[in-house]
């Protein structure tokens, strides 16, 4: 059975910004004195300190000087760039050739800022800053093989630093592709320094970048040997443990904290894990500690106060979203909305709707005004909420497709389907390749009987996103539900299968295709199992109907009666009980 799809609502590195940002600073140049330029005098070269050249300041350095400044001012860029550089070479200064360097980055002219800034690091060996920028730059340009000799300088002439030194090295290689030599690098750098914990981390780090987990675990477990109360050094551990073994993780965080109970950044992340693994109740009690621990903290109290709306505590939520509120926590629009949740859990829609109008234009903006759009129409409102869908202007194609999305499922939800199917056509002509535009139209094309829609929209979802399980798992449900293509429906289905396992969607699917191929046994075992993962009305209508066939029908009665209590309007639900009982 398919389900609906819903969508929520070059950059530079720290160094290369340090350098733009000094780039915009004006250099300071002493200036001759009028009356010598007035009268023609020939200006006297300028004092340096013994590491710069003896430079005359000539007419033609004064106005090369001044061509690159101003066309810097005019937002010339490229032709400051060339400028400094030409002036750099013929001066060879050191100067120059550092601003050079920061205006070709400027320009985002990186062979000409990498030459530049060799020239600085010839001009001024010792200068630590030329060599961090020429490092920068060689790794910015693909040049991992020469980089290693000055690396090893700066590590090694910087002991104070060094352990930093260490722990920003990965940040170094972040666009190399070539993962395994950067481990390569990485351990040749930390080799002379093995009683240094963070360089073990940095190898551990470059390890699990080249996908070895078992050494990554191998150099962070003796980086943590150096330095037992590491708390950065326990947060990778836990990290690489999870993409392994979630109970794994869960574990090691447990026995750490039992030693180290104030470990403010591990208990969170504990209850992060917690919250992925679904482990609400506990997460929430990781939170409530660490509120007792380091009181007034809004970003805990939100925390909490999620994690209460998620086990149906609404007081506790209220409390704690309040409590956010309180405690100034930086976005006040998404505490307003989760509190406008709160009121509609609670059943005050005019409550909710003030809340949601606090909402502001930012991240939350729209999903506040979907569910003001939801409200309305649920009061009785429907063509008020449609409206305030048009008066949403939103900020990208993201926000367009997110507000198309919602608005025909707000059509779907009352039934009017061919507005639902027009609004996402509408849609999908400025986005013709939105994946969960084609797929959600593919769903209103079958309620308009445009099956060849359905077909097509499915089929070029799956070409674009070769993983789209539900775009496979609809097609195949399509097919099997029309009795037609059944091996073909067999394949799209354990495709979707394959790519989502357990989903209960499939699995209905799944069950449905052998309940039409008259596989009664395995139908029932895939709905059973379907039914118990999601109690979903139309799962529990394909149940009842397998039963019923294979002469179980007072079980299938128990299946419908159950699931008609919080469905009573269920059409899937309703029309499989009039079929095999009929009206008296």
């Amino acid at each position: 059975m398919p389900k609906s799809s819903f969508v929520k609502a070059g950059r530079l590195s720290v160094l290369a910004t340090a350098l733009l940002l000094a780039a915009c600073a004006p250099m300071q140049a002493k200036k001759a004195p009028d009356s010598a330029l007035a009268q023609g005098a020939k200006p006297a070269a300028v004092e340096s300190p013994a590491n710069l050249p003896k430079q005359e300041l000539t007419e033609q350095v004064l106005y090369e000087f001044l061509l690159a400044e101003v066309a810097g001012q005019r937002g010339e860029a490229p032709l400051a760039s060339e400028a400094y550089l030409d002036l750099a070479k013929s001066t060879r200064d050191p100067r120059l050739a550092q601003r050079a360097t920061e205006v070709s980055l400027f320009a985002r002219r990186y062979d000409a800022a990498l030459e530049a800034a060799k020239l600085w690091l010839e001009l001024e060996p010792e200068s630590l800053k030329a060599q961090q920028t020429v490092v920068a730059l060689m790794l910015n340009n693909g040049k991992l093989g020469e980089v290693r000799p000055l690396l090893e300088k700066l590590i090694a002439a910087d002991a104070v630093n060094r352990a930093k030194g260490f722990l920003q090295l990965n940040g170094l290689f972040a666009k190399q592709t070539d993962r395994k030599a950067v481990l390569k690098l990485v351990e040749d750098l930390a080799k002379p320094y093995p009683s240094l914990p963070e360089a073990h981390y940095a190898v551990a780090y470059a390890a699990w970048g080249a996908q070895q987990r078992g050494r990554a675990l191998e150099e962070i477990r003796a980086a943590r040997q150096l330095r037992p109360d590491w708390e950065g050094a326990v947060l990778f551990e836990g990290e690489v443990l999870r993409h392994g073994s979630p109970a794994e993780a869960k574990a090691f965080y447990q026995s750490y904290l039992q030693e180290h109970p104030k470990a403010r950044e591990v208990r969170l992340a504990y209850a992060r894990l917690l919250v992925g693994e679904k482990d609400y109740a506990e997460a929430r009690n990781q939170f409530r500690r660490l509120m007792a621990d380091f009181p007034g903290s809004p970003e805990v109290s939100l925390a909490v106060g999620l994690l209460s709306l998620q086990l149906g505590d609404l007081d506790g939520a209220e409390e704690q979203l309040q409590q956010a509120l309180a405690h100034n926590y930086g976005d006040a629009d998404t505490v307003y909305l989760y509190l406008g949740q709160v009121s509609e859990a609670r059943n005050r829609p005019d409550e909710a709707l003030e809340r949601y109008g606090k909402v502001g234009e930012g991240e939350s903006y729209v999903t506040a005004q979907i569910r003001i759009a939801n409200l309305l129409a649920k009061q009785g409102k429907l063509e008020e909420g449609l409206e305030r869908f048009h008066q949403v202007k939103p900020a990208d194609l993201q926000q367009q497709a997110q507000l198309a999305l919602a608005e025909a499922q707000l059509l779907r939800d009352y039934k009017r389907y061919q507005q639902a199917y027009d609004v996402l056509d509408k849609a999908l002509k400025k986005q013709p390749k939105h994946t969960d535009l084609l797929y959600d139209q593919a769903l209103a094309a079958e309620k308009i009987g445009r099956l060849d829609v359905l077909e097509k929209n499915l089929r070029k979802a799956i070409q674009l996103k070769p993983d789209f399980a539900q775009a496979y798992n609809a097609l195949g449900y399509t097919l099997a539900d029309r009795n037609e293509r059944l091996d073909e429906a067999q394949k799209l289905l354990e495709k979707a299968n394959q790519l989502s396992p357990d989903d209960p969607f499939i699995l209905d699917s799944l069950g449905w295709l052998s309940y039409r191929r008259h596989n009664l046994a395995k139908a029932e075992g895939y709905l059973r199992q379907a039914l118990a993962a999601k109690p979903d009305p139309e799962i529990a209508a394909h149940l009842g109907e397998v039963l019923w066939a294979r002469g179980h029908k007072d079980e299938a009665k128990r299946v419908w009666a159950e699931a008609l209590k919080n469905n009573p309007d269920n059409e899937a639900l309703l029309a499989a009980i009039k079929k095999f009982q009929p009206p008296q």
